[in-house]
């Protein structure tokens, strides 16, 4: 059986950060995920669909939004199952219960596990709802699946740990539940792992939101055989789980869909013109600007120059000040005590303090000599 995995769409996200008019493309570019998702599920002949949450980012969702995933859904053609996350928790005014979903999908809306059989596919799928934005029970304490020759599913919205607020799975009762495959949702990266004979992953958010959502973002496609096998593959290195309980292979593949990608760079500050692309970049690029300088960059310019080349485009003032420049903190001058002072703020200060202080130093090092630091 192959099924396809995906979750945490948060749909309808604010994007707060982005100017109004790209927040508006970026979201008009979230809402065309699920079909993308319904493309894949049909291009790859999914025979089932598990999405394990956090489908929208909140209560206030916009009716074409709520449209255009139903529409996707119903194209699946195949079983889909919704548990809702914390962000769309299940309640009577939520679109789960407002909206008359297509007939293939089925929305999870118990705290507890509800189980669905699927006599053609020969499974059964354990899911179950939040319905408050908090959860703190684990929601597969006491479950173990049938021992009946067919293959059981969960899919389920929490945490993989022994405590948290948002449905802590205990890595025991992953093991406990002698299900095949636990497809779940809330970490927004790909990952996978194994409890027992328990194969567990998150397929990570189809589209990143921020540049805490690095990287190709996508869904994962799974294969499930009897006796039940995975390996999942990052898309740009070795498998990130590999697991065989019998001789026949199963997989899940990481299958990227994302539009466009965050992305962070650390490039010289020297060298920073010469790395910008000749053409348009689709992606959202910060890059850390490295290296020594007595004076500050000009962000504002450099910004102005790479904007063009990007969707959107920040830089970040990392460069420090000279070592020779340092070694002057020994001078018997007002200058020197000047540079022994703001030394030793550095280095007594906290990360977040450093680049204050770096700039505070070029300030002070400029109005000592007469200089001019070329940033107002």
């Amino acid at each position: 059986m192959k099924l396809l995995h995906a979750a945490d769409f948060h749909l309808d996200s604010p994007l707060s950060g982005l100017s109004p008019e790209k927040s508006a493309q970026r979201r008009r570019e979230l809402r065309e995920v699920p079909a993308r998702l319904a493309k894949l599920a049909r291009d790859e002949g999914a025979d089932l669909v598990l999405l394990p949450g956090d489908l929208f980012d909140g209560g206030r969702v916009y009716p074409e939004t709520v449209r255009s995933l139903a529409q996707a859904l119903e194209e699946m053609a195949v079983p889909v199952f919704i548990a809702p996350g914390n962000h769309d928790y299940f309640h009577a005014k939520s679109p789960y219960a407002a909206v008359s979903w297509p007939d293939n999908v089925h929305i999870f809306t118990q705290p507890d596990l509800q189980a669905v059989e699927l006599p053609q596919l020969n499974c059964a799928v354990h899911g179950c709802a939040f319905t408050a934005p908090h959860r703190e029970d684990d929601p597969l304490s006491g479950f173990t699946a049938r021992l009946d020759g067919r293959l059981h599913l969960l899919c389920v919205h929490g945490e993989v740990g022994a405590s948290g607020s948002y449905a802590p799975i205990n890595p025991k009762s992953l093991e406990n539940s002698e299900a095949d495959y636990a497809a779940l949702g809330h970490i927004h990266a790909a990952g996978s792992g194994k409890a027992g004979k328990t194969l567990w992953a998150y397929p990570g958010c189809p589209e990143g939101r921020g540049f805490d959502e690095l990287g190709p973002k996508g869904a994962l496609i799974v294969s499930l055989n009897e006796p039940a096998q995975l390996a999942v593959t990052s898309p740009d290195g070795p498998p990130m789980a590999s697991v065989g309980l019998g001789v026949q292979p199963a997989a899940a593949k990481f299958v990227p869909i994302c539009r466009r990608q965050y992305r962070v760079e650390s490039v010289e500050a020297v060298s920073f013109t010469d790395v910008l692309p000749q053409g348009e970049s689709p992606d959202l690029v910060r890059f850390l600007l490295t290296g020594e300088s007595r004076f500050a960059p000009d962000l504002a310019a450099l910004a102005a120059q790479a904007a063009p080349r990007f969707f959107h485009v920040e830089l970040r003032d990392q460069t420090t000040l000279p070592q020779d420049l340092w070694a002057r903190a020994g001078e018997d001058s007002l200058t020197g005590l000047f540079l022994r002072e703001m030394r030793s703020r550095l280095d007594s200060g906290s990360e977040n303090e450093r680049d204050k202080l770096l700039l505070a130093a070029r300030f002070g090092l400029a109005a000592l000599e007469g200089g001019e630091d070329i940033r107002p």
